[in-house]
């Protein structure tokens, strides 16, 4: 399974983008209700050796013939150099689509966000020609989402505010809350948000505790995280009843073929395993020659 907050931050809009409104409602901006929402190419590169590619990018139409077009891009860190990459996308943007273009900046952090958020003056400055003004969701103005009824009320809402607060110190309670309020929800519905909560949390602490809430409150559902964990509990299981036959034969092992048991994922290769175990006489009578 793929891990990565990056991706979650701007394909949670792919995925879901009607989700761009109510996000736009908390960040203060008033924008016509669309009618159709279309996923374009996100390819910006020109007929030239310079690649320029945006994370994810939306065409709004609403009713009346007004539209938009929605650039999302995941930003991790401060990087001096993406101002001038945001504006080479929206100035590319409305001179191929003749759209005007607007660049969301989704963050997992405050100092990432308000560096985001800064208005970017381009040309000289007594006059600038152009202005750079990113929108940014992040945890600095997205919601804090700990009751299971608003959280249920918009759950694609609920999993992004989850995202954006992954360091915050009562994502224990966030996640909690996305999970249970996640329960009652049609596998349909709850799958993909499970994944995307996964990719998400990334690497942080929060991720474990997401896996140990999905492990224990959605624990009927078969996402493909849901059955990563049930194999690992399988796997442990299995590992564990190995030890315990070589211990019952009086079989020394060593640390390093203990780690290679305990460590294996496979089921198939631990079942052979299991099956040589209760006869073993020899921590090499059970890996039978392989590897």
């Amino acid at each position: 399974m793929v891990s990565s907050p990056h991706e979650a931050m701007h394909r949670i809009f792919q995925e879901y983008p009607g989700l761009f409104s109510r996000v736009s409602e908390l960040l203060g901006l008033t924008l016509a209700a669309p009618t159709t929402v279309s996923v374009i190419p996100t390819d910006l590169t020109e007929n030239r050796p310079l690649e320029r590619r945006v994370d994810t990018l939306l065409r709004f139409d609403a009713k009346g013939g007004e539209s938009f077009l929605l650039a999302v891009e995941a930003q991790g860190k401060r990087d001096d150099d993406k101002p001038a990459s945001w504006a080479y996308y929206l100035s590319y943007l409305y001179t191929k689509y003749r759209t005007p273009p607007l660049l969301l900046v989704v963050c997992q952090d405050r100092r990432t966000a308000e560096w985001a958020s800064r208005a970017v003056p381009i040309g000289p400055r007594p006059w600038p020609a152009l202005t750079l003004r990113p929108l940014v969701a992040g945890p600095h103005n997205m919601p804090v989402i700990t009751d299971v009824a608003e959280a249920r009320k918009d759950l694609v809402l609920t999993t992004l505010a989850a995202i954006t607060h992954a360091a915050d110190p009562d994502i224990g309670a966030i996640l909690k809350t996305l999970s249970t309020a996640l329960r009652d929800t049609p596998e349909v519905i709850a799958d993909p948000l499970v994944e995307l909560t996964a990719q998400g949390l990334g690497t942080r602490p929060a991720a474990q505790q997401w896996r140990n809430l999905v492990a224990v409150d959605l624990s009927f559902y078969k996402s493909a995280l849901s059955e990563e964990i049930r194999d690992e509990g399988r796997s442990e299981g299995i590992a564990q009843s190995i030890l315990l036959f070589l211990a019952h034969n009086g079989v020394d092992v060593p640390d390093a073929a203990r780690e290679r048991i305990t460590g294996c994922a496979d089921i198939d290769t631990l079942n052979r395993w299991l099956l040589r175990a209760p006869t073993a006489m020899s921590v090499e009578d059970v890996f039978g020659g392989e590897g």
